[in-house]
């Protein structure tokens, strides 16, 4: 899943008054962890937009609650694999940490020929730490879902969906809908999701799945039509846009997620204190006021639920890039 950026001054300025939060006690932790050596937090993107703002929030929240320094060590490159393969072969010693995205566990093992890692093996999982919205997007003179639907019916293959690159998640969400829908749309894959925003806006493409933030505005100001949403509950905050399921499409559930993993053989009592710390800091009043603004929503929390949805979700993502007719690269 790629996130476009926010602005990353814009977004942290705006956060800053919800990290200046006072001096918390400091919870039961491992004996000597993190110390005085800084902890690493693997990043798989450039700085800038949403995977800050959760940075930020994250490093901060464990430095309040564990004491220690923790750092954003950002590594983009090679579908977020590249932060991945550097957590994986790392001293298992709670000095290296991932913030890890569905992207990298459920899509890239099956989109790469060798991604350099097992998503389960090679992981001491976490915890989850956010939840991605998306908004299924039209250009507005589309005036609903079924109305879009009925005219890619009639014409196969004339209509066109955005994407960010072959085999992202928006990519697979509208491989999963088509096949649900019956219909034939044609994938116009972008560099990134800003050029597939701008020329869905334009017209010269359709439709789109986007991640929450970088929509929502051009939503509220006439630009894009929000068609649907891909969630259990409608958003708070576009109260009027419809969920897929409330539309018809029974269980289509999806969004992007990070997680906090350690590489494997990290001390159990470490997983267990950074799991405490990380799920507290993401609790806050503050950090949630500003992280649901911009559709980064709870997710439930522990090893158990991240390893239960990472097994699910892997095997409906290994599907769906078969479907696709995506070869590994």
């Amino acid at each position: 899943m790629t996130l476009s950026n926010l602005g990353r001054r814009h977004l942290l300025a705006g956060f800053a008054g919800g990290l200046a939060a006072p001096a918390l006690p400091r919870l039961a932790k491992a004996a000597d962890y993190p110390g005085t050596q800084p902890v690493s937090i693997l990043v798989p993107y450039a700085p800038g937009g949403a995977p800050d703002v959760l940075g930020q929030v994250l490093t901060q929240g464990l430095h309040q609650r564990l004491g220690g320094n923790f750092v954003l060590d950002h590594r983009p490159g090679a579908s977020t694999t590249l932060a991945a393969r550097l957590a994986a072969r790392a001293k298992p010693d709670g000095h290296t940490l991932l913030m890890g995205t569905v992207v990298t566990f459920t899509t890239a093992p099956y989109a790469l020929r060798d991604p350099g890692f097992d998503a389960v093996k090679d992981f001491a999982h976490i915890t989850m730490i956010s939840d991605t919205l998306f908004l299924l997007v039209a250009n507005p003179r589309w005036s609903s879902l079924e109305e879009l639907l009925a005219a890619a019916r009639q014409r196969p293959g004339q209509l066109s969906f955005a994407t960010w690159g072959v085999g992202t998640t928006a990519h697979l969400m509208m491989v999963d809908l088509m096949a649900r829908t019956g219909t034939e749309l044609l994938h116009v894959p972008y560099s990134g999701s800003p050029p597939a925003l701008t020329d869905t806006i334009a017209g010269r493409a359709d439709i789109m799945f986007s991640t929450f933030a970088p929509a929502r505005p051009h939503v509220e100001a006439g630009r894009l039509r929000a068609l649907a949403i891909p969630s259990p509950q409608r958003s708070s905050v576009l109260p009027d846009v419809p969920t897929l399921e409330e539309l018809g499409q029974k269980d289509f559930v999806s969004s992007g997620w990070f997680t906090l993993s350690a590489p494997a053989g990290t001390p159990p009592a470490i997983c267990s204190s950074l799991e405490k710390a990380a799920v507290e800091a993401f609790a806050a009043p503050q950090a949630r006021a500003r992280l649901d603004s911009l559709g980064l929503v709870p997710a439930a929390p522990g090893p158990e639920a991240l390893m239960k949805r990472l097994t699910r979700e892997a095997a409906l993502n290994q599907r769906l890039i078969k479907a696709a007719g995506i070869q590994p690269e």
